[in-house]
């Protein structure tokens, strides 16, 4: 079977994309499937790179990077000369937001994960937040600057915030991932140069009311054939906030002392279950498909409220959403098959 994994890409998560692909690549096995990596430069050119993992790790002062002499230009997918299925390994803009996925469903070939729709609405943390709202989810308070409020009315957008938010808050670009231009302000003093920071990400910026709880994590996959969705054991971001204030890019990816993650998260049985409960609702409420990872905060009255839901999270080895299903009996190069499988048996187009 002939994969194309698609991973770097025009966003801000470039790096952290390819990382990805380098934990599927190596976890493919070559018996079963024919490996065509396909890096997306910044500028958003292709190349067919070499089937080899290791200039796509993340290590210690290398952040991985795509570049017109990382393998052979093509222009279009028929110039692999015929894909199976496509495991889009993007993060962020211009890849995880329905864009490949819409490129995808023109061609009419298959794909790993979520479809156009869900994938544009779980990119853009505003709408949603007014989808989870609309079904009856729990979501915190939040604020959204939108390009023409901060252009037109900017002294009217933070007073909005001042008006109908507590602090601390957490300044956001709308429609960015790995906690990239997002900052923790704990007085209006900071707020425009918070949203100076965000912007600099995407012109459409979120203000979030810090919310006190543990912050809980659950791993979703789609069910086969029509069957209802899958949600893991609940995992924990654990930060240590001696050395980050949050969990923020450098405690993700740069650090080793920042955060720590634990799966399973020790939650007592009824909270973990209205976790997972949680997470597979978020799921269906987007309208997802194949993975997800749900972020929430649980309080400790055992009280959940969703942050956000990643429709195409991290997805090493030793990402979190990998370490939830390793940790729930499904191990990382099964759920590569899995993912795969669930592509092939849904079709393009309409569904």
């Amino acid at each position: 079977m002939r994969v194309a994994l698609l991973f770097g890409g025009r966003s801000g998560e470039h790096s952290i994309s390819a990382a990805t692909a380098a934990g599927v690549m190596q976890a493919l096995d070559r018996d079963r499937y024919e490996v065509l990596p396909v890096g997306i430069t910044r500028q958003g050119r292709w190349v067919l790179a070499a089937d080899d993992a290791e200039p796509w790790r993340l290590r210690a002062g290398h952040l991985p990077e795509v570049t017109d002499d990382a393998g052979t230009a093509i222009v279009t997918l028929a110039d692999l000369g015929g894909v199976d299925v496509v495991f889009p390994l993007l993060h962020g803009p211009f890849g995880e937001d329905g864009t490949i996925q819409g490129l995808l469903e023109l061609a009419d070939v298959p794909y790993v994960g979520a479809g156009v729709l869900a994938s544009a609405v779980g990119m853009d943390k505003h709408f949603m937040k007014v989808v989870f709202a609309g079904h009856g989810l729990p979501v915190g308070p939040w604020v959204t600057v939108t390009p023409r409020d901060w252009t037109h009315r900017r002294d009217e957008a933070l007073a909005r915030v001042e008006r109908e938010l507590r602090f601390p808050v957490f300044v956001k670009p709308a429609r960015a991932g790995s906690s990239l231009g997002v900052t923790r302000v704990d007085t209006p003093g900071g707020l425009a140069e918070a949203i100076e920071a965000a912007r600099f990400h995407d012109p459409k910026v979120l203000v979030e009311q810090g919310l006190e709880g543990r912050e809980i994590e659950c791993a979703v996959l789609g069910g086969r054939d029509g069957a209802e969705p899958r949600a893991s054991v609940p995992g924990e971001i654990v930060v240590d906030h001696a050395a980050a204030d949050f969990y923020d890019f450098e405690a993700k990816y740069v650090s080793a002392d920042g955060a720590r993650t634990e799966a399973p998260a020790d939650l007592p049985p009824e909270v973990a279950e209205r976790v997972r409960a949680v997470a597979v609702a978020a799921f269906d409420a987007v309208g997802a498909e194949g993975l997800s990872r749900v972020d929430v905060f649980v309080t400790e009255a055992g009280e959940v409220t969703i942050n956000e839901i990643n429709t195409m999270p991290g997805f090493t080895p030793i990402s979190m959403y990998s370490k939830m299903w390793e940790a729930s009996g499904l191990p990382y190069s099964a759920l590569v098959d899995e993912l795969i499988a669930l592509a092939l048996e849904r079709p393009t187009g309409l569904r």
